[in-house]
């Protein structure tokens, strides 16, 4: 099977800047205490719920795996870049990471009591976001927990040079009311939506979708 040419680029240009990306952004495990809250959420649906095994699917160099591990969730981490996974793993030595592609999970069917796709849906394009989420939902388990965080909107970045290196690879604003569509059709019951304004760092809202699988 030919690998989807956005795969192939995401995973070249994030294995080149995971390095720099891991030291920039993993100081601050969360830039606003409203990520904080929600995934303070998340993680209190899942211990409310009877806990499980929850992936942090798109971890990148572990930040938020390790966030959740410390709110008493048994939570591994995803990457499709293995040089995002060789730095969650210097990181937290402790928690379980895996290279993987969230289109192609080695997961069972319902394995997991809740996913986490924080901001790792933004480099997959419309035209293939609906396989994705069908794939996240398939090894979500019945009541399981979802959520989702992304930049609102419905452009097409393409981005050349990053964190100090020469890549590209393309990014994806997302739309809310179209991407909660596409999470009920996969068989998610949307609970939450929540859109905030962009920081001053930020060029665009925010938004967060909470989910319960069917």
């Amino acid at each position: 099977m030919t690998e989807p040419y956005d795969v192939t680029e995401t995973r070249a240009a994030y294995d080149t800047v995971s390095k720099a990306y891991a030291e920039i952004v993993d100081p601050s495990v969360t830039e606003t205490s409203f990520d904080a809250g929600v995934l303070d959420t998340f993680a209190a649906y899942v211990r409310r719920d009877g806990g499980g095994l929850v992936g942090d699917i798109g971890c990148g160099p572990g930040r938020i795996t390790a966030y959740l591990a410390a709110r008493g969730l048994d939570v591994f981490g995803v990457d499709l870049s293995t040089g995002m996974i060789a730095q969650a793993m210097e990181r937290h030595p402790a928690l379980r990471f895996e290279v993987g592609d969230m289109a192609r999970l080695p997961l069972r069917d319902g394995e997991l009591a809740g996913v986490l796709a924080w901001y790792s849906l933004i480099h997959t394009p419309p035209s293939r976001r609906p396989e994705v989420i069908a794939e996240l939902a398939r090894v979500t388990r019945r009541g399981g927990r979802f959520v989702t965080a992304f930049q609102v909107g419905d452009e097409h970045v393409r981005h050349i040079g990053a964190y100090g290196h020469d890549v590209t690879f393309d990014g994806y604003r997302m739309p809310v009311e179209a991407t909660s569509a596409l999470l009920e059709e996969a068989g998610f019951e949307v609970t939450a939506t929540v859109v905030r304004s962009a920081e001053d760092w930020e060029r665009t809202p925010q938004a967060y979708l909470v989910a319960r699988r069917r």
